[in-house]
């Protein structure tokens, strides 16, 4: 099957695959815009979690976050920041694992937007269903 031969998706299945991107969009957005005062809360965490108090990079994970959220959002780029974002939950991951916080409730976290990011994106994309066929 092509990309182009790509089954279209059920009203259900878009709305479904609609909802969950919107879900994970909503989170990124909040995550994002909490790094860029940051707040206090934010700079206290990082230290928690090994990475500098420093304003400017919260700021820049928090940028670079909210780009790739955007990319995300927009049909022609969401592949591409499905991708990002996947890396992104890669490197919280890491850090989670780094320092021994909760397997199921933190470090498992990222694995968790990362599949319902992409299964959001299978269901409102047929080019990811094509490219990803669970049946033929």
């Amino acid at each position: 099957m092509s990309i182009s031969e790509a089954a279209p998706a059920s009203k259900g299945a878009l709305w479904t695959g609609r909802a969950l991107s919107a879900v994970v969009v909503l989170f990124m957005i909040f995550d994002g815009v909490i790094k860029l005062p940051p707040l206090d809360i934010v700079t206290k965490t990082m230290t928690e979690l090994g990475w500098p108090a420093d304003a400017d990079v919260a700021r820049l994970i928090g940028v670079v976050g909210l780009i790739s959220t955007a990319l995300y959002a927009l049909p022609r780029t969401s592949v591409l920041g499905a991708i990002l974002l996947s890396a992104y939950m890669g490197g919280a991951i890491s850090t989670h694992v780094r320092i021994g916080n909760p397997l199921f409730s933190h470090t498992l976290f990222g694995v968790y937007l990362g599949v319902t990011l992409w299964g959001g994106l299978y269901l409102r994309d047929a080019r990811v269903r094509a490219l990803i066929p669970f049946s033929r």
